[in-house]
């Protein structure tokens, strides 16, 4: 066999072997699985205990009953409630286990309570200059108390002395990037959702192989999902070689696990404690529009310089060591002397987990639209939105606030994108203007507001963002930059076309179908 055989055969074992890990550890394929037991179980007690039956459902109504009391009367959000009541409704036994499988798993309390001890470790060295807050106060008093609802609640501070830049595409981005980490001294820490091996990854890892020779300490956390279809499992062993630090974040395991539902879905690269990037760009070619599978990649990045990247490395040193006995923390977090002096603006990097009961992401978001006087202008992928959200962008839009919203003409999903139509009709209703970025994927995370306020990061508007990942972003208020990321949005909204009430009525009949069939799951997706 010649070696054009040899390849084709062999890509054709490897996306066999993908596809049989998707089918094995996909969370459909273990409902399933559950479902077919429990008719196996159904057809032989209804034969053992015919003159039973009547007793049987009873029983099997009781049960139901009594779950969804319980899984009511829990702290949850009400969509993600109606998507187990629905569950369990259908298949009390099985519904009931793996409610109560998701719910009580001693894998994702573990986790929690270690996280909680990390952000115990690091709080002593996060403080927040009073006098920076003090100011806030008085530009902007409900900002103010958004900030502070962030630092007593995620021990995040707001920063000046920051210099921001906008990266309007992961090639600016990439570009820049690369810069910074030639010029690293001490540390450079990357911690991303996807990293695939390719044209972007290859020059990365070159300079990062040249910074280890010159004895920079260099650590790469990636998220294990990479594993499924980017990255081979033992990856890390292959870069541990070469003298980084690397891991994945929650590797998946042939064991059932909930935590698994719980990704790292953060991109951050700090150098040095100096220069920090975060945003919607990871590492791959499509993030850089060297590969296009759904047509042109539309995404955006920021970088700090200056004492708002300690809020970065603070996020990263506590997912870095979710897996390590301990950490000389105060020998990272601490301010570098960059020489920025700007006291123009405010800058409030922010993480969010999914363990800590508080939606520090969409709090940010649902604040920014809440109070919005003049106009509210979003990039995001997904809209998977629940019905506070929904509310609060059709009540700005009522109110006379400009709501728009960019989002993909072409799909890289199509479950989420049919999901997505179904919040178009009562948008529109209200007077949110929708537009499709036809050139092709949208994959920006980008609020904009009354060009004083922007958020940039990683934090899409659906379930898994706002309720299930971990996130982060940055909050920028009064900064120059807010113009630019303004600009961009309009520079991007010339390549969209609008979609009005008509366009949707005329949209394909089994999208919406499916659409509406999945958002009774949605939550749970």
């Amino acid at each position: 066999m010649n070696d054009a055989g040899a390849n084709n055969k062999n890509g054709l074992l490897e996306k066999g072997r993908s596809g049989v890990l998707h089918v094995i550890f996909g969370r459909s394929a273990v409902v399933l699985v559950l479902i077919l037991i429990q008719l196996i179980l159904m057809f032989w007690v209804f034969d053992y205990f015919r003159k039973s039956v009547p007793y049987f459902f009873g029983g099997h109504l009781i049960i139901a009953l009594a779950l969804v009391f319980i899984v009511l009367n829990r702290p949850s959000n009400p969509a993600m409630q109606l998507s187990w009541v629905v569950i369990i409704m259908i298949s009390p036994v099985v519904g009931g286990l793996f409610y109560f499988y998701v719910e009580t798993h001693p894998g994702q309390r573990i986790l929690e309570k270690r996280l909680e001890t990390l952000y115990k470790q690091t709080a002593k060295y996060i403080t927040q200059d009073e006098e920076i807050a003090q100011k806030l106060a008085k530009r902007d008093k409900g900002t103010a108390r958004m900030a502070d609802y962030i630092r007593k609640h995620g021990n995040f501070s707001v920063y000046q002395n920051t210099k921001v830049t906008y990266f309007p595409l992961g090639e600016n981005k990439f570009e820049a990037m690369l810069q910074e980490l030639e010029k690293a001294e001490k540390f450079i820490f990357l911690e991303y959702f996807i990293v695939e091996k390719g044209y972007m990854w290859a020059k990365v890892l070159e300079v990062l192989q040249r910074k280890v020779a010159e004895g920079v300490a260099v650590r790469l956390m990636y998220d294990g999902t990479c594993a499924f279809n980017y990255l081979p499992y033992r990856y890390p062993e292959e870069i541990r070689k070469m003298g980084i630090q690397c891991k994945m974040f929650s590797p998946i395991l042939p064991i059932l696990s909930t935590h698994y539902n719980n990704r790292d879905h953060r991109k951050i690269l700090v150098i040095d404690g100096k220069v920090g990037f975060t945003g919607g760009v990871n590492i791959g070619d499509e993030y850089i529009n060297r590969r296009a599978p759904f047509g042109h990649w539309k995404d955006t990045a920021i970088m700090l310089e200056g004492d708002g990247v300690e809020g970065l490395t603070q996020m990263f040193l506590q997912m870095w060591n979710v897996t390590e006995k301990c950490e000389d923390f105060g020998k990272y977090l601490q301010k570098e002397n960059c020489g920025i002096q700007d006291d123009s603006g405010f800058i409030l990097p922010f993480g969010d987990s999914p363990f800590d009961r508080e939606l520090i992401g969409e709090t940010v978001y649902m604040d920014i639209i809440n109070r919005a006087e003049d106009y509210v202008h979003i990039m995001t992928p997904y809209l998977i939105i629940d019905h506070e959200m929904e509310t609060a962008l059709c009540y700005a839009a009522k109110r006379g606030v400009d709501v728009k919203l960019i989002l993909p003409h072409i799909p890289d999903k199509k479950m989420p994108f049919a999901l997505a139509k179904t919040h178009y009709p009562q948008l529109l209703k209200a007077g949110v203007r929708i537009f499709e970025y036809t050139p092709g994927f949208v994959h920006a995370k980008v609020f904009s507001s009354d060009g004083r306020k922007a958020v940039v990061g990683t934090i899409n508007l659906d379930y898994r963002s706002l309720y299930l990942h971990f996130e982060c972003g940055a909050f920028l208020f009064d900064l120059p930059v807010i113009e630019e990321i303004e600009k961009d949005f309009e520079h991007t909204l010339a390549e969209c076309q609008e979609v009005t009430m008509a366009d949707y009525r005329k949209g394909d009949i089994i999208q919406k179908i499916c659409g509406k069939a999945l958002k009774l799951l949605a939550p749970l997706m």
